[in-house]
């Protein structure tokens, strides 16, 4: 079953506040936990859904993030501004991001291309992305009860290096973030493949995720999937990681391995002429740059171990 990302999910989930920058209130006995952050700009309309779905905002006890990606960590700031005292939960590696003024240059940068997203902020606030405290450094394996749901803190690098995956056992749901792509297409049933940081690391983090068996699939962008359309989705992830990596080889082989004239090729074919993408231009022109780049690069150490022997 597949079913936007928006909405009552299941009666602990509910996705807002629209299904292509979703944020998952996960609602528990004790605790309730937020996953993701989406686009700064929505920041307002979270905190609106928030009040709705949880009376007091104050309810909202933690803020996990599954990446540091502006359209996943965008709203965490204006959050916490909002709810002092909630606790905001990532990758160590995301505080370190949080620390350089180019990165959240740039994400401000990439924010400012939802012009169309500018009408919610109704009340002129600030809501540019600034640093903001990471509360709990989540690791591997880490768990949290937040009565009678547990999560499962799981480390998928690969889409970054930050990546971050949670899992619920009791209701068989992950929550992947990028880490296992998302769904694109006229049908939204063709896989866009995510690693950006590493390809290897995408591949091992996706045969983690299925070896979990979830029945439920909360996506970072669009849909979620459940029952057999969950575990279709990540086998199909996984066959199709290595289809992209086969079809980036092509463009580099016919553009005589000249990665801007590579990227500048599939950018015109994938996106413009074949459509159905629906992540912006630039940011998608932004990650097919870093992943022409990484494939290049591997296939340059390829034929150095070729040349010269593997290292002993």
């Amino acid at each position: 079953m597949k079913q936007e990302a928006k909405g009552r999910i299941h009666e602990r989930i509910t996705a807002i506040p629209n299904a292509w920058y979703p944020a998952y209130i996960v609602r528990g006995e004790k605790k309730n936990l937020m996953i993701d952050a989406g686009v700064n700009l929505l920041g307002p309309r979270y905190l609106a859904f928030i009040k709705e779905i949880l009376g007091n905002p104050e309810n909202l006890h933690h803020l996990f993030l599954t990446h540091s990606h502006y359209d996943h960590a965008g709203a965490a700031h204006y959050l916490k501004q909002h709810i002092p005292g909630l606790m905001i939960g990532a990758h160590e590696r995301l505080a370190g991001l949080l620390r350089k003024p180019s990165v959240l240059d740039m994400m401000n940068r990439l924010s400012a291309n939802h012009v169309e997203l500018l009408k919610y902020n109704t009340d002129g606030e600030d809501l540019s992305l600034h640093p903001f405290k990471i509360d709990i450094l989540l690791k591997h394996e880490d768990e949290f009860d937040l009565g009678g749901l547990t999560c499962r803190v799981y480390e998928t690098p690969g889409h970054t290096r930050d990546s971050l995956t949670f899992y619920f056992p009791e209701i068989k749901t992950l929550f992947p973030g990028e880490a296992a792509g998302v769904l694109q297409g006229e049908t939204n049933r063709e896989v866009q493949v995510e690693f950006l940081s590493s390809y290897q690391n995408y591949i091992e983090s996706l045969k983690l995720m299925i070896s979990l068996k979830p029945e439920r699939i909360c996506l970072g962008h669009g849909w979620v999937l459940s029952q057999s359309d969950a575990a279709d989705f990540l086998e199909s992830s996984l066959a199709e990681t290595f289809r992209y990596r086969e079809r980036i080889e092509r463009y580099l082989d016919a553009a005589g391995g000249e990665v801007d004239q590579t990227i500048q090729d599939m950018a015109h074919a994938e996106y413009d002429v074949k459509g159905g993408i629906l992540q912006e231009r630039v940011s998608y022109v932004t990650n097919l740059s870093a992943q022409v780049k990484h494939i290049a690069g591997l296939r340059g150490h390829d034929h150095s171990q070729t040349a010269f022997g593997s290292p002993r």
